[in-house]
């Protein structure tokens, strides 16, 4: 049995490892459309040296932010998140082949399976306590569906709080404005259904 310590460094590594992945993602997109650092910030509204922190892998973007930038790149988030996507034909997504990443500090997202065919991404968020989506609403195209199987979790919808527990399921058009917040002390965990288009 591993000792916390030895399992919080090797945590660390896995984290680091997914940042640079993602930084290493942004910065090929940004590349193959000849896009600097500059350009890029004026059509995100993130800073120059936010997005360099990014791609060098020194900060860990959050959910908006990677949706500001998929959407100046014209691709879905999960393309800066995934190099190398499960086409979605075969009938089983083991676990092993699973990819997961933090998508803002201390939100963990498994991505079960992303069927780009079919519009379809079917995840694992994992909350720790009083984390969250993003600090400030988001919205992008689509249509998502949640339920909670662990913990408590608030969404806001349109400035709407809705408190869901296990088993509860929320739904709504992603272009609405949207986050969702672990405000409890325990680690809350959903399933999340995101479809391409509403």
């Amino acid at each position: 049995m591993s000792s916390p310590a030895r399992q919080n460094r090797s945590n660390e590594i896995l984290e680091a490892a997914a940042l640079a992945a993602i930084g290493s993602r942004i910065r090929e997109l940004r590349s193959q459309r000849s896009l600097t650092l500059q350009s890029l910030s004026e059509t995100t509204g993130l800073s120059p040296s936010m997005l360099s922190l990014v791609e060098r892998g020194k900060a860990s973007p959050s959910v908006g932010s990677l949706v500001a930038i998929s959407s100046a790149f014209g691709v879905h988030m999960s393309d800066l998140l995934v190099s190398d996507r499960h086409d979605g034909n075969g009938p089983v997504s083991r676990r092993s082949e699973q990819p997961m990443f933090e998508t803002s500090e201390g939100v963990l997202r498994r991505i079960l399976r992303d069927d780009r065919i079919r519009g379809v991404e079917v995840a694992v968020n994992e909350y720790a306590p009083e984390t969250g989506s993003s600090h400030e609403p988001t919205h992008h195209s689509g249509y998502e569906y949640g339920i909670v199987v662990d913990g408590q979790l608030t969404v806001e919808v349109d400035g709407v709080e809705h408190i869901l527990n296990p088993g509860d399921l929320i739904s709504y058009d992603s272009t609405r404005n949207h986050r969702i917040w672990n405000h409890g002390l325990q680690r809350a965990r959903a399933l999340w259904v995101n479809l391409e288009h509403a």
